[in-house]
């Protein structure tokens, strides 16, 4: 015989509240898993500080020395289109990749900077000059040319800039968004994934409508966006009167935070809060800004750091490396703003430490800090046959800018100099008369010599007796005495010594010379 449980049937309205609290006990169980996946993935993209470097602008910027810590991770600016061939990639529509290396060492640069333990990031666009998918209207060669600029700086990070006209140019938009997505595609496939970081004007308010529509076409066109990246400065008219700079870039972050929420809703992704901090990057403009009104002093930078470490922004940036110094005396207005310094009084306190202080990921391996496990290294052999420069002799005597070769690397001569190792260590870069240009690279040749033809000037006569300034040829190569000499061969100069009466021309000033005498 069963026995029936003696309670009582629950009335429709004791139902229905029932009901209701487990829905919501069930919808706060979902919510708070929720929040923790958000947690769990925005803890896997770390957070990271880099500079940019206009490496076109003059003075160059020795960012391959960094003048302290936060300084090795830096942004490279600014990949454009040739003005001379629209989808050949060049630095600041000024150099071609190859002239880049040959003129400015910026492979070598790079090459030094990375052993030396930093970041290289590569961005293409800028204000000035035109984005590469501007004027490059074939998705394969546009695909080749971003293609090119990755694979010869190993880059693992690219940030793309667009403002100005080519933020308006929507066609160029889509053509970038197909191109860049497919060239993430073949690094994926090939394990070497690249990240992609949109750099876009903003306004207190957040993104324009352009930016808006930018993050939009890059989703929609299948690119995986490492962040967004807003360039908190120049707000001009958006910046209500009252408004501190400090204050209109937090509101420009919180803002852009917002509308990404959106943006990826609406491409099919959601994603929680915390998550979408770490898809954003802040940029501003270090000291005074292009808008005489708007100065971002050390204090706001302090400020503002404090703020992306609260939220937990993915990346932060300045603009730039190049102008992170007090401007000198003889700097006539400080309002006009210099691309080599900020414009404010800095009291030796790098924007660089300030802003970058607590960011200890990196760009390419997000959260992932450098081994110190390093193994010790091996000692290298110098080969004449693949060193681009002689390789240094304790015998031979070097002047003002020659060029060697010593265990692996390239070393520059600050001034007369014999006998003194190049990589002998030192307390002070102003002890030794070397200076480290970087390490010679995989498949460098040595330079080739430029000679001159019989007949450019007179041959060397041991009976003749020369004057200052007297020029002669020597087995191709073109001499010009120091001084008055008679029957001191031109050889001893061939072999560097400073006591010869003759100067060997360089590369370049043969190539001078001969131009010269092109009819």
């Amino acid at each position: 015989m069963s026995k029936r449980f003696p309670g009582r049937r629950l009335s429709p309205v004791r139902l229905t509240v029932l009901v209701a609290i487990v829905g919501t006990l069930v919808a706060s169980t979902v919510v708070g898993w929720n929040r923790l996946e958000d947690v769990r993935a925005a803890a896997n993209g770390g957070s990271w500080f880099a500079g940019y470097v206009d490496a076109t602008a003059t003075p160059f910027y020795p960012f391959e020395q960094p003048a302290s810590e936060q300084g090795k991770s830096v942004v490279l600016s600014f990949i454009v289109a040739d003005p001379a061939e629209d989808c050949r990639p060049s630095w600041g529509a000024a150099y071609s990749l190859d002239e880049a290396q040959s003129e400015l060492d910026l492979d070598r640069r790079i090459a030094r900077l990375i052993q030396d333990g930093g970041e290289v990031a590569v961005s293409f666009g800028g204000l000035i000059n035109n984005e590469l998918a501007r004027t490059c209207t074939d998705v394969r060669q546009l695909t080749s040319a971003y293609r090119a600029v990755v694979e010869r700086y190993n880059l693992t990070t690219i940030d793309l800039d667009i403002e100005g006209e080519d933020l308006a140019d929507s066609e160029a938009a889509a053509r970038r968004a197909e191109a860049v997505a497919a060239l993430q595609e073949e690094r994926r496939a090939d394990g070497k994934p690249l990240n992609v970081w949109l750099t876009l004007p903003v306004a207190p308010s957040g993104l324009t409508l352009q930016g808006t529509d930018a993050v939009t076409t890059m989703l929609e066109g299948g690119v995986d966006l490492a962040g967004v990246n807003i360039m908190t400065m120049d707000y001009g008219g958006s910046r209500e009167p009252g408004v501190s700079q400090l204050d209109a870039s937090v509101a420009a972050a919180r803002a852009t935070h917002a509308q990404l929420g959106i943006l990826y809703d609406r491409a099919g992704t959601s994603l929680g809060p915390q998550t979408l901090w770490k898809k954003i990057g802040l940029t501003p403009m270090i000291g005074q800004n292009d808008v005489p009104a708007e100065v971002f002093d050390l204090e706001a930078a302090a400020a503002f750091n404090a703020f992306a470490l609260e939220t937990g922004v993915g990346r932060m940036s300045m603009w730039s490396l190049n102008r992170d110094a007090t401007c000198s005396d003889n700097y006539g207005n400080a309002k006009i703003v210099s691309d080599s310094c900020s414009g404010i009084e800095q009291d030796g306190t790098l924007f660089a430490d300030v802003l970058g202080a607590g960011f200890e990921g990196r760009a390419a391996t997000l959260n992932s800090a450098p081994t110190t496990d390093e193994p010790t290294p091996e000692l290298v052999v110098d080969d004449p046959e693949t060193s681009p420069y002689p390789i240094w002799s304790e015998e031979a005597t070097y002047v003002l800018d020659d060029r060697v070769v010593w265990r692996g690397k390239v070393y520059s001569a600050k001034y007369w100099t014999s006998g003194d190792l190049p990589d002998n260590p030192v307390l002070q870069a102003a002890e030794t008369p070397w200076t480290l240009i970087g390490p010679v690279l995989p498949g460098e040749k040595p330079v080739p010599v430029v000679t001159a033809p019989a007949g450019t000037y007179p041959g060397w006569d041991a009976e003749k007796t020369y004057e200052k300034g007297d020029r002669i040829l020597f087995d191709g190569h073109v001499f010009e005495a120091k001084w008055w000499n008679r029957s001191d061969s031109p050889e001893a100069a061939l072999q560097t010594s400073d006591a010869s009466p003759w100067r060997k021309f360089s590369n370049d000033e043969v190539q001078d010379v001969l131009e010269e005498l092109e009819p």
